[in-house]
């Protein structure tokens, strides 16, 4: 993963680690059900766009260095692995 996007994900990830914890004290709290409810659904949105930056990088890097290095095998489980992820990520 490129340093840039590296650090991106892991401010990221800080926030949501700060958003779990507000849920938690929600919950301990004895919030509304719909209160929390809608926190989890922004924690849920902000796990998919760090999803979605880590993939991108992962095709910028790992899947563009499969292809560039011409190596068939590589590209096909490169590929395999994207076609495997994506088609788990909305379950």
């Amino acid at each position: 993963m490129r340093n840039d996007i590296k650090a991106s994900v892991q401010k990221r990830l800080s926030r949501i680690e700060g958003q779990v914890r507000g849920l938690s004290k929600m919950v301990e709290e004895d919030r509304y059900c719909i209160d929390i409810v809608t926190q989890i659904a922004a924690v849920r949105a902000a796990l998919r766009r760090v999803e979605e930056e880590v993939l991108r990088d992962h095709v910028a890097h790992c899947v563009e260095h499969a292809i560039a290095s011409g190596d068939k095998a590589d590209q096909r489980q490169k590929i395999a692995e994207l076609m495997a992820v994506i088609g788990r990520s909305d379950r």
